[in-house]
This record gives structure tokens, C-alpha cells and sequence, in this order.
């Protein structure tokens, strides 16, 4: 039997979603900051590609999921649900899903780079009074600026104790006169082992699901 209208309509706009979930992932999640973190221990440990990108992308992926979960459960619930049932019409949907995801990039936005988004656009700053006053098309890319910076603020922190340790090495070799021995091929073995005693997995893995909640 031959789809109607409707369901042709919904199947257009279903395939079209899923080419957008890409970019969803990396602009109203918490998937950039991870990653870039992951990345972050990869360049500090000196291992261009151990763990693989794949590898990476995979860790980030799940973790994402975890963090996000409360969310989606609220879009679930809100929106889904719903809509399954008849309840509401696909545009009542989307509004309702898309306030769960607003209240999670809200809470992770910082208010300088809302107010530079809010500014560099047509409003001002003195209307913006509640969240409701901010489109989201403003707070998306504040969210994005804040997500960078964040990262980047935990990277700072996971380089310090490998760059000590790449300080430490290269001033003894070149105390013991051996400045032609590349210093990395002495460090690498004792940032692996500093990375294992810590349980830098751990660490990093726990710290980063804490710093969506702070």
C-alpha cells in the first residue's frame, strides 16, 4: 500500500533529521569538550595515535550518552512519548524537546559569551531579561565558545604534570651531555607510568561527567 501524504512528508523529515544529528552532537552536547579533553591526554602523553581516533570518538560518544541521559530522558518523556501517542502535533514536539536540551546548554553557558552573542546579534542586552528572552540560535554558539573554553581549561590542567616531567628529562640529559638523545624517548615511558599510577582514566573520565555538574 502506497504512503500517503503524511507519512511521505514524515519520512522526508526523518531522513533529514539524521543527516543533522552530526552536527546536534557536536554543537548541543557536552561530545565537544570531551573529545577535545581526549585529545588533550593523547598530545600530552606523546602518542599521536595511541588510542586510535576511533577509539577516541567511541569513548567520547558513550560518555556523551551518559551525560546527556537526564536530558533525553526529558525529551523522552516531554516530547517523544507524546507525539507516539497523538497526543501533539510534530511542531508542539520539537518545541518540547527542544527545552530540555536549552535548560542543559543554559546551565553550561557562561553569562560573558551569552552577552557577546546577545550583543553581536539584533538584540540588546537590556531585553534579555529570562531564558526565555534568548533564541537559540544566540545561545548555541555561546554554548559552543563556553564548551571550548572549558576544555581547554581542563587540557591546561592534564599538560602541567607531562610537561614537568618533559622538563625534569630534558634537563638531566643535558646535564649528563647527552643532548643528542631526543628527550621524548625517555619521558614517554615515565608519563605512561605516571598516567597508570594515577588511574588517569579514571581520573579524567570521572573528572569530566563532574564538570557538567559544577
Amino acid at each position: 500500500m502506497k504512503p500517503d501524504g503524511q507519512n511521505a512528508v514524515q519520512l522526508l523529515l526523518f531522513i533529514g533529521g539524521i543527516s543533522l544529528v552530526p552536527a546536534l552532537l557536536f554543537t548541543v552536547t557536552g561530545f565537544t569538550r570531551i573529545l577535545i579533553v581526549l585529545g588533550f591526554i593523547r598530545s600530552g602523553l606523546g602518542t599521536p595515535t595511541a588510542p586510535p581516533n576511533q577509539v577516541l570518538v567511541g569513548i567520547a560518544f558513550f560518555l556523551t550518552i551518559f551525560v546527556m541521559s537526564p536530558t533525553l530522558k526529558d525529551i523522552k518523556k516531554e516530547a517523544y512519548d507524546p507525539l507516539q501517542k497523538g497526543a501533539i502535533t510534530q511542531e508542539v514536539a520539537l518545541k518540547k524537546a527542544e527545552a530540555p536540551l536549552r535548560e542543559f546548554m543554559f546551565d553550561q553557558t557562561r553569562s560573558k559569551d551569552l552577552e557577546l552573542f546577545v550583543g553581536l546579534s539584533d538584540m540588546k542586552v537590556k531585553d534579555v531579561k529570562t531564558r526565555r528572552d534568548v533564541p537559540t540560535q544566540v545561545l548555541i554558539p555561546a554554548f559552543i565558545i563556553s564548551e571550548l573554553k572549558t576544555a581547554f581549561q581542563i587540557g591546561f590542567l592534564i599538560f602541567l604534570p607531562f610537561l614537568i616531567i618533559d622538563l625534569v628529562v630534558s634537563s638531566t640529559l643535558m646535564s649528563m651531555g647527552m643532548m643528542m638523545l631526543p628527550p621524548v624517548f625517555i619521558s614517554l615511558p615515565f608519563k605512561i607510568l605516571l598516567f597508570i599510577l594515577v588511574d588517569g582514566w579514571n581520573l579524567v573520565c570521572g573528572s569530566l561527567v563532574q564538570s557538567f555538574h559544577s
